[in-house]
């Protein structure tokens, strides 16, 4: 292997909105994935298409937030709007079940810290809630201080997530408001493109849509980055006929 097929290849793909912005990273990463097996995390054992490392920016997000399927096309939409209106409320609320050791909402606005302690010789892990909602406090911010500024930032992400089975994949939310409107920078540590993509930038787009009217500008752009934004191998067959590429051989 020559130096220069060891080089990361970062791809940048424009859309005008987010069904644009699906079919066109469907597309990219047939042609310009990699193929790995997965040693750890979702589908260990099985083959992943990934991208080295992604940048996604789109400009209308709210113009088509879910996927156009092809007319009388057999393949199954990933998402609906029903499913994002629901996603909304996971976002904007802490609720969790019993089975759930985070969600986004609750990171964004009831975070927990997690405190180890030992009660009779038996350690027991309690939540420390943090007082912060990030959503608050980033509209708060724009409306009492201007919009020059860089640290309007809502952050999933923790420490200790990273002894988590399951640690969450998006981890940040930038924002800035810039030209009279409010756009969001996100950065995902893994991002499945079939299904989590569609119904992860919908809800955010939704989100976003939402702070846009507090703060009282226009809603703007959505730049998303990714050295984790992938196609599971049950997707890849499905990704080919959506995207009119039905003869490519995908090499494992």
């Amino acid at each position: 292997m020559s130096e220069k097929q060891r080089e990361l290849k970062p791809v940048y793909i424009e859309a005008f909105d987010l069904d644009d912005a699906w079919f066109k990273s469907l597309s990219e990463i047939l042609e310009r994935g990699h193929v790995y097996k997965i040693d750890r995390g979702s589908y260990a054992g099985q083959h992943r298409l990934e991208f080295d490392f992604v940048t996604v920016r789109v400009k209308n997000p709210a113009h088509q937030i879910i996927p156009i399927m092809p007319e009388g096309s057999a393949i199954p939409a990933p998402t609906d709007m029903n499913y994002i209106q629901q996603y909304l409320q996971y976002l904007l609320t802490s609720c969790k079940t019993e089975t759930e050791n985070y969600t986004y909402g609750e990171r964004l606005v009831d975070p927990k810290a997690k405190i180890e302690t030992e009660v009779d010789g038996k350690k027991m892990v309690k939540d420390m809630p943090l007082q912060c909602n990030q959503i608050e406090e980033v509209i708060k911010m724009y409306k009492t201080e201007g919009f020059g500024t860089n640290q309007a930032i809502m952050e999933i992400g923790m420490p200790s997530d990273i002894k988590l089975h399951d640690p969450p994949c998006l981890r940040l939310i930038d924002t800035r408001v810039r030209y009279g409107k409010l756009h969001f920078i996100l950065y995902f540590r893994s991002w499945d493109l079939w299904g989590g993509f569609p119904s992860n930038l919908g809800g955010l787009e939704l989100v976003k849509q939402h702070m846009a009217d507090e703060i009282g500008v226009e809603n703007g752009e959505i730049i998303a980055c990714s050295k984790g934004l992938h196609l599971y191998e049950y997707a890849w067959e499905l990704a080919k006929q959506r995207t009119h590429k039905n003869d490519l051989e995908i090499k494992v």
